[in-house]
């Protein structure tokens, strides 16, 4: 299995994904990264929907929906990824973005030239949003890799 590489914290996100998120004001931010040569035979739209539609599943949207709140889209669709509404996205990324009550998501998957990624950022709007999402982000951080290297082996892409 490759070895995912993370970086966790606002002021460790690399600039390039930091400009992407948009969202300078990050409390929280993350970034996982898996060496997958060959990665950008899919998007970074097949790479989401592989990690968060296909793998995430159903334990990931009752997560957002009922412990963050997020308020997501329904069904599947071009304008969104596991109800995540597409914000932006560029050549080699998307960002998805989703609000809550007490908090703002955003999510980056960025393919490079042999690697693909996916951070998260998140913004506190209220303190509850504070105290959810911090005793959560461990177990976050711990299932993240998974994440990437289901989607890798999903996509064709399994351990080198």
């Amino acid at each position: 299995m490759n070895a995912v590489i993370n970086h966790v914290g606002p002021n460790d996100i690399p600039a390039e994904f930091v400009t992407i998120a948009a969202m300078h004001s990050a409390d929280y931010a993350d970034l996982f990264t898996r060496q997958t040569p060959g990665c950008r035979s899919h998007s970074a739209e097949q790479w989401a929907r592989a990690m968060l539609e296909d793998e995430g599943g159903i334990p990931a949207q009752l997560l957002w929906r009922t412990v963050l709140g997020l308020r997501l889209r329904w069904r599947r669709g071009p304008s969104q990824v596991a109800g995540w509404p597409i914000g932006q996205r560029g050549p080699d990324w998307i960002r998805l973005e989703a609000h809550s009550r007490s908090l703002a998501a955003r999510l980056v998957v960025h393919t490079g030239a042999d690697s693909v990624s996916l951070g998260t950022f998140i913004r506190y709007d209220r303190r509850w949003g504070r105290r959810i999402w911090e005793p959560l982000s461990a177990q976050h951080r711990r299932l993240v890799p998974g994440l990437l290297n289901d989607a890798a082996h999903r996509l064709g892409h399994g351990a080198s």
